[in-house]
């Protein structure tokens, strides 16, 4: 079963899904132009009659408002802020963070700033600081999107393919979660990262005590096995960076029959 609502926070209406499992909070972050959806396939698993896994809206992006100042929100650290807010304003003081792509950039953040953050588990996120942009991820056309604040219908339906991954059939949902994205996030979130304004992922990874599940698609088109396995971890769950032979950038989706059974004992092991 699933509850659904939303809540106030400084940086917006944020819509939520949330299932009536045991045991602490579990976040779910989605990515750019994404939706809370994109988690279906963990939620309706054994994983979410177990426990208790929240997913939700990003300020600017699905049923959630847009920010209210975009200059305050729209950037890593600001979803992270979000994120915090959401998460005190329900009332949940401990949460394991999943987050996926910007959502796993969100979740690193956390990790240094949230005092609640018990654990937190990475998809398609390279733990990179500004100096490693050219080494974490793929050269790509994809990034060209990545930043553009406007997307032409053609361009929602591609940029939810690339991310979703070739050959893999598209939602409805998807697409329409692209065009709906307010598109003045993704020049600031840039403008935030050049400027240095959001905290450094390598640095976290290698000083965080907390355990930090590093999970990837052995065709991930967009960021580096090679740079996740070159970094420093201080507490690298299962001591290795998981990479899943023939998935792309969203594994999770892909092919949640793999996935979820690592998610499983990750969420058990961090949560003893």
């Amino acid at each position: 079963m699933t509850k659904a609502g939303t809540t106030e926070t400084d940086h917006g209406r944020i819509a939520w899904v949330e299932t009536e499992g045991d045991g602490p909070a579990v976040l779910f972050i989605h990515g750019n132009s994404s939706a809370k959806e994109i988690f279906a396939r963990q939620f309706d698993s054994e994983i979410g009659k177990r426990r208790r896994l929240i997913a939700f809206d990003l300020p600017g992006h699905g049923a959630s408002s847009d920010a209210p100042d975009p200059s305050l929100t729209y950037s890593i650290h600001g979803f992270a802020d979000a994120a915090i807010d959401f998460l005190e304003m329900r009332g949940i003081s401990k949460a394991v963070i999943v987050g996926w792509s910007l959502g796993g950039h969100a979740a690193l953040e956390m990790m240094a700033r949230w005092p609640g953050t018990i654990a937190a588990w990475i998809t398609g996120t390279p733990p990179a600081g500004g100096a490693d942009m050219q080494t974490a991820f793929l050269p790509s056309e994809h990034m060209g999107l990545t930043f553009k604040e406007d997307f032409t219908d053609d361009e929602a339906r591609l940029y939810a393919q690339e991310t979703t991954g070739e050959g893999v059939t598209l939602e409805p949902w998807m697409i329409a979660a692209a065009k709906r994205a307010d598109g003045r996030f993704r020049p600031l979130m840039l403008k935030s990262a050049i400027e240095g304004a959001d905290l450094d992922g390598r640095e976290i990874a290698a000083t965080s005590p907390l355990p930090l599940a590093v999970v990837s698609g052995g065709a991930e088109p967009f960021v580096s096995n090679e740079f996740l396995r070159s970094v420093t971890y201080r507490n690298l769950w299962d001591g290795q960076v998981h990479v899943l032979d023939g998935l792309g950038h969203m594994p999770f989706w892909e092919a949640p029959t793999r996935v979820n059974p690592l998610l499983a004992r990750f969420l058990d092991e961090v949560t003893r």
